[in-house]
């Protein structure tokens, strides 16, 4: 059976006209395609094609994403610089991998199409590489914990906050503060006091549930441990899931404290749903947050099987123990795996800071290997996607020594509560940080560096829901696959203007990264970003961006594979070219 023989010399079809399901297709019919298109090309069209081999045949699947005519093959003639070649590929010959190199001027030139297949080599390998970040990622210290690796391999310094520094054009620097918020930066060779900065900012924090201080409790012959709700989450999606826990704890060794990063890393505590036998309305489920949120951690009868600890625990509640320890605030048991984590014992314990987390790990998933599944995608894919746009951009170092800006990322935490932290968006520590690189020159150079600069607030956005689309407004419905999502709003929630928007599109179409828009409806609440905190702090020009996703803040989201190559791209050619796109706006 062949494709081209079954239709008229001048047919041109829509891809909402028709859909090939599947051909099979013989091993001479393959092998024919094959050296076929090796030497033609579809003229005026793009085919995205995904072959897989079985014992006796090959599926070819093949979806038509413009108009397609099979009357015009003729050898392929040069092609221009914007033209996109899908080729043919089966999977017994090493796909073709679809490319970006870095042309002199800091644009991405490819070798694939501008959206590439979802299941494509190089989507499917970004995607991989994020869901390994977000695994290890499990609190913010850990998010901020495996930033600092990839730019500690990629050749960056760290500063403290705290001394003295000697940043120096071409250099590659960050600092953190408290170890959940971090800046990375880049100077430009020809950067000199005055100049500007571009700008990507996301945050490292998301919904979860949060170990109290006094965590004790003891109910119906189970012990429990008593957590705080941390930002909007979806509560009732953190029922019947394996939870484990993850954080900071503060240890002493004699008079001296040290902090160490603790992740049990397998599941320890479980909060049961409430039969359905029992509930006064089985359409509806209410969830009293102080109550109802109350992790198992053991049975009193498991409990008490270790006499030792019983002991232990009991001596420590007895008059001249030290005022430091928490011993009597937590189970014993829950502490002592705590202290296990940390290299420590339970009553060299001095406080903690614990997330609980889902230890079902994010996957890709779906027929096509097509979607994201897990926790934090907001906003851990704007983390991930803004260090590495940073990273990446750096490939070609010949571009920053000629760059005469500074190129930042930065992850600041605490903005699921409001930013108002010292770690938050809403907090001077960036502004120190960007005074502190504009020292050294006219007294008012900071101030002049403002209005050369541009910053993106790279922070996750509602794609629209299949089985809940009146949700969006008619013409502004994002798409998984449709591209980095620019959000606007009049009444400021967002940042974006006229002009940021405008250089956003222009850096999109050089990186060949497709945009979308979203505006919520007038009768909806809308949601915010440290974009308006950024703009309205620093004064400086801002646009609020995101990636697609559903079920923001339930315990396991879902996002599409496209968006993490997307985002860095995005972001890479932002760092490269901003400095040639927004003069002329200034």
């Amino acid at each position: 059976m062949t494709v081209a023989a079954a239709m008229p010399p001048a047919a041109r079809l829509h891809v909402q006209e028709c859909c090939f399901s599947l051909l099979i297709l013989s091993r001479a019919c393959a092998d024919f395609i094959k050296a076929w298109e090796e030497r033609r090309i579809f003229d005026d069209s793009v085919v995205l094609i995904r072959v897989s081999s079985t014992l006796a045949c090959r599926r070819f699947a093949c979806c038509l994403t413009t108009q397609l005519s099979f009357a015009s093959f003729r050898p392929a003639s040069p092609l221009s610089y914007s033209t996109t070649v899908v080729r043919f590929c089966s999977t017994d010959e090493k796909s073709k991998k679809m490319s970006y190199e870095l042309a002199s001027d800091g644009c991405y030139l490819k070798s694939g199409p501008s959206m590439m297949s979802p299941a494509g080599p190089e989507i499917r390998k970004e995607a991989e590489e994020f869901i390994s970040f977000l695994n290890k990622s499990v609190t913010p210290f850990h998010a901020v914990h495996e930033c600092r690796e990839r730019l500690l391999q990629s050749g960056f310094q760290e500063l403290k906050e705290s001394a003295h520094w000697d940043v120096k054009p071409g250099g590659k620097y960050y600092v953190t503060k408290n170890r959940t918020c971090i800046i990375a930066f880049a100077v430009g060779g020809a950067f000199v006091p005055g100049n500007g900065f571009s700008i990507v900012v996301g945050h490292t924090d998301s919904p979860a549930l949060r170990v109290k201080p006094v965590s004790k409790i003891t109910s119906e012959k189970f012990n429990q441990v008593g957590v705080s709700t941390y930002g909007g989450g979806l509560w009732r999606t953190w029922f019947d899931r394996d939870l484990s826990v993850a954080g900071e704890v503060v240890v002493r060794a004699g008079d001296t404290l040290a902090r160490r990063l603790i992740n049990i890393e397998h599941p320890i505590l479980y909060i049961p749903n409430l039969a359905i036998h029992f509930a006064k309305d089985r359409d509806s489920f209410t969830c009293n947050k102080e109550t109802d949120l109350r992790p198992i951690l053991e049975t009193v009868a498991a409990a008490g099987i270790n006499d030792q600890k019983d002991k232990k625990e009991a001596a420590c509640t007895d008059v001249g123990k030290d005022p430091r320890d928490i011993v009597a605030d937590h189970h014993y048991n829950f502490l002592d795996v705590i202290a296990a984590a940390a290299n420590a014992s339970a009553e060299q314990i001095v406080d903690m800071d614990l997330y609980l987390y889902d230890a079902n790990p994010a996957r890709i998933g779906g027929i096509h290997d097509e979607f994201i599944t897990g926790a934090r995608l907001d906003n851990l894919v704007g983390t991930f996607t803004t260090m590495q746009g940073l990273i990446a951009s750096l490939l070609d170092e010949r571009l920053l020594m000629d760059d005469e800006n500074i190129r930042m990322a930065a992850c600041f935490d605490n903005e699921e509560v409001g930013s108002q932290t010292a770690m938050g968006a809403q907090s001077s520590f960036i502004e120190y940080v960007l005074r502190r690189l504009s020292a050294g020159g006219d007294p008012l150079a900071f101030e002049e560096s403002i209005g050369k600069s541009l910053l993106i607030s790279a922070d996750q956005a509602h794609a629209c829901h299949p089985n809940y689309p009146k949700i969006h407004e008619d013409n502004h419905r994002p798409a998984f696959h449709g591209g980095v999502i620019v959000k606007i709003n009049v009444n400021q929630r967002y940042a974006t203007t006229s002009t940021t928007h405008a250089v956003i599109k222009q850096i999109a179409a050089e990186a060949n990264v497709p945009l979308q828009k979203v505006v919520v409806r007038n009768d909806s609440l809308c949601g915010s970003t440290v974009g308006p905190i950024l703009a309205a702090r620093l004064g400086m020009r801002t646009v609020d961006v995101g990636c697609p996703m559903l079920a923001m803040h339930s315990i396991r989201e879902m996002a599409d594979t496209s968006s993490i190559s997307q985002a860095t791209r995005l972001y890479a050619t932002f760092f490269n070219r901003m400095r040639y796109v927004l003069p002329s706006l200034m």
